[in-house]
């Protein structure tokens, strides 16, 4: 499997040469008054950070690590990687690598992990898109600029050390050899009273725009800045109902569409719902007039142009540089099918509802449910829809579904949606 592969070249990499060089220093002071803030519980810590050498921000792991109640231990048998532990889920880390290992998968980050000056520095994105989806109780709050996460349960005994236990530091690193001593309480099985888990992708993101628009001039629009505002709103609308949300980002950053899926399967989600943007095609007689919301569940196309929306968001793998060769294998091409199948229904009800409770509110005409082999739908092992929440390519549904005011209405009407579904679904299963 290519995850195996990058793991294996990794540590070649780290066997065959000396430590990754540290970035230089010039260069890294950010305005006075900035400030990141990571939050246990009722206890705050500020997390010095510089600005990444590829752009972007960069947080310190070890104050990061502590701020969460949690700690950044050294390997023992590679001095070079870390681990970073927060309640029960460590990842590994490599400075010099654009890549963190959590319970054998390998997730690509934003950018690479680095050194500067002894201590081991993360791209924000580590704090802000991998930590919320690992099931770490962790949340990004991208206006505060703080990560919070709720209080663990204190251990009746202290928690057992991790299994790479730290080795003697030397001076001025940021390796803690004590043992958490704070443990995350499991959540209650499904079926159980656990809050329930809504899984919010936003489409496309960092070099993969997704369509942009609209026809014939006016301010240009790109499908990932509106479906990651629209996906925030949805998040708000979602916790004020009392609905546990996890994001797949919450920033600018790519995305692979076969990890979407995995993400939510790792937070336990009950729904995924993908928030895209339409655009007409280029041969219609009109293309500029298109214009409406459809929802789409994963089965096969059954229409040309159930088959263009496929084929356009599918697209977006071309921006990955891995793939994974697992998905031809025929075992688990069947026990994805199984799963998937096992999920249909349900997402077709789903669909049904958002449909429904968006044509309350947009002015454009209901396309109506439709399915299609959607990529970022075929690993999410739950009721999962992709939303299409207008035309981009139509200039006056790009002006209204990048208005902040009927993005939050739009927001609103598919947490309606969603919160129908899993009332529901509770009932049906008796919860």
């Amino acid at each position: 499997m290519m995850r195996s592969f990058v793991r294996t070249v990794l540590s070649a990499l780290a066997l065959c040469g000396a430590a990754a060089p540290e970035v230089p220093a010039q260069g890294t002071q950010l305005p006075a008054g900035d400030a990141f803030t990571a939050r246990l519980g009722d206890r705050a810590r500020a997390v010095p950070f510089v600005d990444h050498p590829d752009g972007g921000l960069a947080l310190r792991a070890d104050a990061l690590a502590e701020g969460l109640g949690g700690q950044l231990v050294r390997d023992t048998a590679r001095a070079e990687r870390f681990r970073f532990v927060v309640g029960a889920v460590g990842a590994d880390i490599e400075p010099g690598s654009a890549f963190a290992v959590v319970a054998a998968d390998t997730v690509p980050l934003s950018a690479k992990v680095f050194r500067r000056a002894g201590l081991v520095y993360v791209p924000l994105a580590f704090a802000a898109d991998l930590l919320p989806r690992f099931g770490t109780g962790v949340m990004y709050d991208t206006e505060k600029r703080e990560i919070r996460r709720s209080a663990p349960a204190v251990a009746s005994r202290r928690a057992a050390a991790p299994r790479m236990a730290a080795a003697a530091a030397p001076a001025n690193t940021n390796v803690r050899a004590e043992p958490d001593r704070t443990a995350v309480r499991a959540p209650a099985t499904r079926g159980g009273n656990r809050q329930r888990v809504v899984v919010v992708d936003a489409g496309h993101g960092g070099p993969d725009k997704g369509m942009s628009g609209p026809i014939g001039g006016g301010p240009k629009v790109y499908e990932k800045h509106i479906a990651l505002d629209v996906a925030k709103q949805l998040q708000r609308a979602l916790e004020e109902r009392g609905i546990r949300v996890v994001m797949t980002r919450t920033t600018d950053t790519l995305i692979g569409l076969y990890d979407r899926g995995p993400m939510a399967n790792a937070a336990k989600g009950d729904v995924f719902v993908s928030i895209h943007v339409n655009a007409a095609n280029p041969r219609w007689k009109n293309p500029a007039a298109a214009r409406g919301f459809e929802t789409y569940f994963l089965s096969e196309a059954k229409t040309e142009d159930e088959r263009r929306v496929a084929a356009m968001e599918n697209e977006a793998v071309k921006f990955e540089t891995k793939a994974d060769v697992s998905r031809d294998d025929p075992l688990g091409f069947i026990m994805r099918d199984m799963a998937q199948n096992e999920h249909l229904r349900e997402s077709m009800q789903l669909a049904s509802f958002i449909q429904g409770a968006m044509r309350t509110v947009h002015p454009g005409p209901s396309r109506g449910v439709k399915q299609a082999g959607l990529a970022v739908l075929v690993t999410a092992f739950m009721p999962a829809v992709l939303v299409e929440i207008g035309f981009g390519s139509n200039p006056a549904e790009a002006k209204y579904i990048t208005d902040p005011q009927r993005q939050a209405e739009l927001a609103g009407k598919l947490a309606d949606a969603v919160e129908r579904y899993l009332a529901e679904y509770e009932r049906k299963v008796g919860g």
